[in-house]
């Protein structure tokens, strides 16, 4: 078994049990994303529904917040401000997030983007629940590596049949 990502060599590759690269496993998913087994579907659906019920309890968290605002009687300025704020940030944090199970978010760009997405967190929930109707969010990004990493293990492989000291030397006769 690998330490690292708990699972064993046979469940990396159908019907193979050499040492080659290992699936990167995902959050809630493991590596059932590989081959779709031990519960995918129950999993993308179990996610999805979590991620929309999460995001329907902060919009109403977000929905005292702003009844709080009501009766501060802060005025429309500050109300219309603080709404929004969130709108933007959300929408901001959907982008971002959605973008990051396509490709690799640089880190320092993610650091500082930290405080928008925290703020915009409903959006980060929407985009969650959204990709996970269509897959396993940052499936397609870690198949497209571990396709890649596969693909270069086995063309490597392939090139090392036979002893090499033991090849015969053709010359022209």
């Amino acid at each position: 078994m690998s330490d690292e990502t708990g699972t064993s060599p046979e469940k990396t590759r159908a019907g193979g049990g050499d040492a080659g690269p290992r699936p990167e496993p995902l959050r809630f998913y493991g590596t059932s994303w590989v081959d779709h087994t031990d519960g995918y579907a129950a999993r993308r659906a179990g996610t999805s529904l979590g991620a929309l019920v999460a995001a329907a309890v902060a919009c109403l968290v977000l929905r005292f917040a702003y009844q709080g605002l009501q009766i501060a009687g802060t005025g429309s300025f500050v109300t219309v401000l603080v709404v929004a704020m969130f709108a933007v940030c959300s929408a901001l944090a959907f982008g971002t997030t959605w973008q990051s199970y396509e490709r690799r978010p640089d880190p320092d760009r993610q650091a500082s983007l930290r405080g928008l997405l925290a703020i915009g967190f409903v959006g980060s929930l929407a985009a969650y629940a959204c990709r996970s109707f269509l897959e396993a969010p940052g499936e397609r990004l870690a198949r497209a590596e571990y396709e890649k990493a596969r693909a270069e293990y086995d063309r490597t492989r392939s090139r090392r049949t036979g002893n090499p000291a033991k090849a015969k030397k053709k010359r022209g006769k």
